[in-house]
């Protein structure tokens, strides 16, 4: 019986290393990130043809993880594969611009009212800690940086509204506009009036004022849709 016992105590088999797959997995995220920031900052403006060996050489990659990140940013909508003509950044049709930005006018909107209902004392000193960054980068003439701080904003207010359905749909629509929103601070005048937005936002947040903070939100995004819309090419 001892022999017998003693057959059943084998050396357990070693678990797989977790590490290449890690490393895998950031890299994957790395290179969707740099493609997707390199769409939202017209580096490759819409309707560009990808060409996958010299993205490559650029980043220093494989085709496999790029041909990865290209999938999951064609989900996004930033990407549009075609099996004869491959890659190329997606251009929306003027009436989906104009049609997305109504949409998200009215999730901002939402969120702006339920976040005001919602967020905490230590969300909105955070915001207003980015509020002041973004105004930094702005008076530094930095956009890159001051539309990362903006775009936080506006995910931190929509995070702030605790509500996942709201969260999850704003995500997948705001994808497709980052460019353009970025786009719409080209000219001086319009980023002017856009930090002035935000100075209202804030203001609302710290009050706690739904309406206001609701009725900013949604003219902000018909603004930046405005912005678009007269930068559009006849």
């Amino acid at each position: 019986m001892q022999n017998s016992a003693t057959e059943h105590h084998t050396t357990p088999a070693m678990p797989t290393p977790a590490v290449p797959r890690l490393e895998r997995q950031r890299l994957h995220d790395t290179v969707v990130e740099h493609l997707r920031n390199l769409i939202v900052e017209a580096v490759l403006p819409p309707g560009t043809k990808l060409n996958e060996r010299e993205l490559c050489e650029t980043m220093g990659i494989s085709r496999t993880p790029l041909r990865e990140a290209l999938k999951v940013l064609a989900v996004e909508g930033l990407i549009e594969i075609s099996p004869n003509r491959g890659a190329s950044v997606y251009k929306m049709s003027e009436t989906e611009i104009r049609e997305t930005f109504e949409f998200m006018s009215g999730l901002e909107a939402l969120a702006g009212e339920l976040a005001c209902q919602r967020v905490t004392a230590v969300e909105v000193a955070e915001i207003k800690a980015l509020h002041y960054a973004m105004l930094a980068c702005k008076a530094q003439g930095d956009l890159p940086g001051y539309y990362s701080r903006n775009q936080e904003i506006h995910d931190r207010i929509n995070l702030a509204a605790r509500n996942s359905v709201l969260h999850e749909t704003y995500l997948s629509m705001n994808r497709r506009l980052q460019a353009l929103r970025f786009k719409s601070n080209f000219k001086p005048e319009k980023w002017d009036s856009a930090a002035h937005d935000h100075d209202e936002m804030v203001k609302a947040l710290e009050a706690r004022d739904g309406k206001a903070l609701a009725a900013v939100l949604r003219q902000h995004l018909l603004d930046k849709r405005d912005a678009v819309m007269d930068m559009q090419t006849p």
